[in-house]
């Protein structure tokens, strides 16, 4: 969604945060994803939940997960597709863990080993780390002993779709990672990948559902509105600061209206609408 331009559904791939969630809604794609970026088997409960918003408390900030799951030992999967390297993905990591430990025990709860375990799992087209990998896995350890784990059940791992360390992984991990940029029929017939065959039906059922398709459009109004309003905002902001500099500056009425309408495109009554908004003391 670029530019204001709004890419059809059938031409979207997993790397969209809107195809990968509603692909992962279904428990056995996402059980067939978690298992191909970990490279073992994972058995899930059979059950996801996507876009879950996580509040612990009024006063602190809310949380919204892509996509969250347990396997049958009761340990938690939660995963986000992030296209952008927002700068701050370290400790935002962090405290998605924090928010999510913090409501899994239940108040008055005295025994803190009651905590599920938990694995965090960020896909990302970007290398965070610079290092070159495909996946980093990160758990508790000693500075002083290296090989001393924390053991306190929490894992994140940070997937690069661009990773250049091929010889480190199985072929499906690999094919995945092409699969994820590129979600078609031709990339999902050329593997040999039984999980990613499953992965790609749920994706083409979701790209010819109707009821997607409108979801897909209503997100995608949604979020052109709040666009067009932050930017009628922002250049509203940028008519005020510059009526207000140009008063500093103790240019009269009419100087100020006429390059009003000359900088911004503005008509001579928007122009004076402006100057008398934002030319009063209040602002």
């Amino acid at each position: 969604m670029k530019n204001n331009v709004i890419t059809k559904l059938e031409e979207l791939n997993l790397i969209d945060r809107f195809l990968f969630s509603e692909t992962m809604e279904d428990c056995d794609a996402y059980r067939a994803t978690v298992s191909i970026l970990l490279e073992k088997e994972i058995a899930l409960l059979g059950k996801t939940e996507t876009e879950k918003e996580l509040r612990v408390s009024p006063d602190l900030r809310q949380i919204r997960l892509d996509v969250v799951s347990m396997d049958q030992e009761h340990r938690l999967y939660y995963t986000e597709m992030q296209q952008r390297d927002t700068g701050n993905l370290r400790k935002r990591s962090r405290y998605y863990q924090a928010q999510l430990d913090v409501s899994l025990l239940e108040p008055g709860s005295k025994d803190f080993n009651l905590l599920n375990d938990s694995c965090f799992i960020l896909i990302a087209p970007f290398d965070l780390f610079h290092r070159g990998l495909y996946r980093y896995t990160f758990e508790g350890a000693c500075r002083e002993c290296p090989d001393l784990k924390l053991e306190d059940g929490a894992i994140r791992v940070f997937i690069n779709t661009n990773g250049k360390n091929r010889q480190d992984f199985s072929q499906e991990f690999l094919d995945f990672m092409k699969y994820i940029h590129t979600s078609t029929d031709q990339a999902a017939g050329a593997t040999a990948s039984s999980k990613i065959k499953q992965i790609h039906d749920r994706v083409k059922k979701v790209k010819l559902s109707e009821k997607m398709g409108v979801k897909y459009m209503q997100l995608w109004e949604e979020k052109a509105y709040i666009r067009e309003e932050g930017v009628i905002e922002g250049r509203s902001e940028g008519i005020a600061a510059f009526i207000l500099d140009y008063l500093e500056d103790g240019k009269s009425k009419d100087i100020i209206i006429n390059k009003l309408i000359r900088r911004f495109s503005l008509s001579a009554e928007e122009a004076q609408q402006y100057y008398e908004k934002f030319s009063t003391p209040s602002h």
